[in-house]
């Protein structure tokens, strides 16, 4: 039986083939390349080191290319590996290999389909950090409860992914979970996988906070938007900034540094407000704000198509109670829906530790083809 298993996993090996060859292309790796070969020159030739902020972007740009390039050949390698392992095992009858077979090729499958998705990922600001922000919708301690399982839930996604993050803010809720937190996932294409996450989330369950284990609908908000870098121009006005500082408040534990002093910066023509407790003084959480700050700004400028930022008036609301984009049901049965792709998955257990990657290449996909799921 197993000599078969080998001829059926060279039959899909070869058939893997092409799609890898494909891959190549859609990786613009030629042109990767190229771009290596220029920055390699550049990185080469005399006085490259004299100024540290260029010279610093340049070798950044030069590793990432690197690594692209490197991760494809690996994939290449990986699977010429495996066609040996077939061939060699059919040709002696050695049945021992068929289980290094099997997981090498999933593993194989799975690095192509990551591989995949990074192709779908063309937007300006696609391969920079998020900054994720959580805010629980109205309903008391069953919608803070809901809020701290949203947190939970995109951590654990960050984590399972290799990307590491930093909570900015974090305000406990009276009873249990949380009020608001914001959070920064860094990591090469954070923002690209994570922007599909943005808007109402909506939980239905019997609520462990009601005596009468009543069913409850309960809403968060998750806002998602690209860590703008320094080489962007932001025009911000002092003027236009009102500072307060306040003592780090709430039973944070481990997320709050008790002797920092936190800020809370307003943008007053827009009445944006953004704030940070957990850096290590005032200045810090000043300099954490601002660079918030300067990301939502952009973000609503170029959503909006404004010329300038100060053309901005007012908070721009992109995010409506109601108007949610997915549906996490626990109660009658269990259901996680987006409503935008259609995409649902039965297993809210895994959902809720970060098995997103589902939802997300739908949501990629879709936004590639502009077909989306009618509602």
């Amino acid at each position: 039986m197993s000599m078969i298993e080998f001829d059926e996993y060279k039959v899909k090996l070869t058939g893997l083939r092409p799609k890898l060859d494909g891959l190549s292309d859609s990786l613009n790796l030629g042109v990767c390349r190229e771009e290596l070969e220029r920055l390699h020159a550049q990185i080469e030739s005399d006085g490259f080191w004299d100024n540290q902020e260029v010279s610093q972007k340049v070798m950044k740009r030069a590793r990432q290319l690197e690594a692209k390039i490197e991760r494809y050949h690996k994939m290449v390698s990986q699977w010429e590996d495996l066609m040996t392992i077939c061939e060699m095992a059919m040709e002696e009858n050695d049945e021992s290999m068929l289980e290094e077979l099997q997981s090498g090729y999933a593993e194989l499958e799975e690095k192509m389909e990551e591989a995949r998705l990074e192709t779908l990922l063309t937007g300006e600001y696609d391969a920079n950090n998020a900054l994720v922000s959580f805010q629980a919708g109205a309903g008391g301690t069953e919608a803070q409860d809901w809020c701290q399982m949203l947190y939970r839930m995109y951590t654990r996604w960050a984590e399972r992914h290799g990307f590491t993050y930093k909570i900015l803010d974090y305000l406990d809720g009276d009873e249990a979970g949380l009020k608001s937190a914001s959070i920064m996932i860094e990591g090469t294409n954070a923002y690209g996988f994570m922007k599909s996450e943005s808007g109402v989330h909506r939980l239905v369950r019997i609520s462990p906070f009601d005596a009468a284990g009543r069913r409850h609908t309960s809403f968060s908000a998750v806002e998602v938007i690209p860590e703008i870098t320094d080489d962007v121009e932001v025009e911000i006005r002092p003027e236009d900034i009102e500072m307060q500082v306040y003592r780090s408040s709430g039973a944070g534990g481990q997320h709050i540094n008790k002797t920092s002093s936190a800020v809370r910066l307003i943008h007053k023509p827009t009445g944006i407000v953004v704030s940070c407790q957990t850096q290590r003084d005032q200045f810090q959480n000043k300099e954490t704000c601002m660079r918030m700050l300067r990301s939502k700004l952009m973000e609503i400028k170029e959503r909006e198509h404004f010329e300038k930022i100060s053309d901005i008036k007012g908070v721009q609301q992109k995010i409506e109670w109601g108007s949610q984009i997915r549906s996490y049901v626990f109660m009658p049965y269990t259901l996680a829906k987006d409503t935008r792709t259609g995409y649902e998955m039965t297993n809210i257990n895994a959902v809720m530790d970060g098995d997103l990657d589902g939802f997300i290449n739908a949501y990629l996909t879709c936004a590639a083809t502009g077909q989306w799921a009618t509602k």
